[in-house]
């Protein structure tokens, strides 16, 4: 069975808002890598919509993008991407799929599908998942960044605290740390 890998930008006071961290080619060749190390993604419906509504344009050619973005752009368009959603069921973005059913079971099946694991991006359905526990690394970019607001990860809460087991970490030209976490507990 592969694995549910949770991966976010985060600043150095929690915050998660993805316009405040920072951008670069470094950045983006991390989440690149991070991508290609999965074989799938998994996305809530609002951050679904967010990525459809640029990264397409960008694999096209349509939007002019540094080498960075742009090998971004073109390998996440061929990897399969899976979307939570209750409200939304038609989707026009190459190899983009519902996940319809019960989340916990159609989570797990996910992860038996795909052997090199399953990389979640999205806040919101991160915590449904490590509420049912589903999430086995957290692979987070801390910005060094204070944005003096949120939202925040988890902001919703979890019904108790997670227990982590550093894998790496990896300090960036810009200042960002790349870490790598196992669930313990």
């Amino acid at each position: 069975m592969g694995l549910l890998a949770f991966s976010y930008n985060v600043m150095l006071d929690g915050c998660v808002d993805h316009r405040e961290g920072i951008a670069d080619d470094e950045s983006h060749d991390y989440f690149t890598g991070l991508m290609n190390a999965h074989g799938a993604m998994l996305w809530g419906r609002v951050t679904y919509e967010l990525m459809e509504e640029y990264w397409p344009a960008v694999a096209r050619g349509d939007i002019s993008a540094p080498p960075a973005l742009l090998r971004w752009a073109q390998q996440l368009e061929a990897k399969p991407k899976y979307v939570v959603s209750s409200t939304r069921t038609a989707y026009s973005w190459n190899n983009s799929h519902l996940l319809s059913g019960e989340l916990r079971a159609c989570v797990l099946r996910l992860k038996d599908q795909y052997p090199d694991g399953v990389l979640l991006g999205s806040g919101k359905l991160a915590t449904a998942l490590d509420r049912m526990e589903l999430i086995d690394e957290y692979h987070f970019l801390i910005h060094p960044v204070i944005a003096g607001h949120g939202p925040t990860l988890h902001q919703a809460g979890l019904q108790k605290s997670r227990h982590l087991e550093l894998i790496s970490a990896q300090p960036l030209s810009s200042g960002a740390i790349a870490a790598s976490y196992r669930r313990v507990r």
